[in-house]
């Protein structure tokens, strides 16, 4: 069965947290997800809340003054899109685009060869455009997290690409398994600053999931004063 979802945008945060702790004092922070899980008395999910990226969570559920500066960084075949948030404040924000796309047959080159190979003179500039893509990509990425204090960094990236993005010859500047990196768990029909910015808009809200057997005890959410 589906999960039912809510939007949490009318809670204050600080009155979010309170009614975890008060109501599901099992509850559990995830930092990898930076989802507040609401476990039962026996440990089993009733459900979880995804929290707003902007804010930054300790384990008793205390949100600090201070924001949290964000890197968000979208990438499809030929087009990239990155944004720093520190708090709702846009402080940065940037596109790149390459030439990776066939254009009679409408997928990237990188598809292309592992079909076709890349023998064809076209190919092969295509692939040179690739390579230049990500290693820019990864340069702007490591001078931002020189120059700011970031403690998130939000990833939307097709399972194809990312290979090229990790493997590039200008390494990607954190290691994958990097709890502070996070998939944004959203779809982004194209990699360019319009698009991103409304995942981040989205992203600003906390979301309550939940299945619909626990549906009156996620009541309480929903009531609003």
């Amino acid at each position: 069965m589906d999960q039912l979802k809510a939007n949490l945008y009318h809670l204050p945060i600080s009155e979010l947290m309170d009614m975890v702790k008060r109501e599901f004092p099992h509850a559990v922070y995830d930092l990898k997800r930076h989802l507040v899980v609401l476990n039962d008395e026996h440990n089993e999910s009733l459900g979880f809340i995804r929290l707003p990226l902007h804010l930054t969570v300790r384990k008793d559920f205390s949100i600090p003054e201070q924001a949290a500066c964000v890197l968000y960084l979208t990438i499809e075949s030929g087009n990239a899109a990155i944004c720093i948030m520190h708090g709702s404040n846009n402080v940065y924000h940037t596109t790149f685009s390459a030439y990776m796309t066939r254009k009679k047959q409408g997928f990237s080159q990188i598809k292309y060869l592992n079909k076709k190979g890349k023998s064809r003179a076209g190919s092969r500039v295509r692939l040179a455009a690739t390579t230049e893509f990500f290693e820019k990509i990864n340069l702007t990425l490591t001078e931002l997290l020189e120059a700011h204090q970031v403690s998130r960094v939000a990833l939307n990236c097709n399972a194809t690409l990312i290979p090229y993005l990790y493997q590039s010859r200008v390494p990607f500047p954190i290691d994958k398994k990097d709890p502070i990196l996070y998939k944004i768990p959203l779809h982004i029909p194209q990699s360019n600053f319009t698009n991103l910015e409304a995942a981040i808009r989205k992203l600003r809200a906390p979301m309550l999931f939940y299945d619909p057997a626990h549906a009156e005890r996620m009541e309480l959410f929903m009531l609003k004063d």
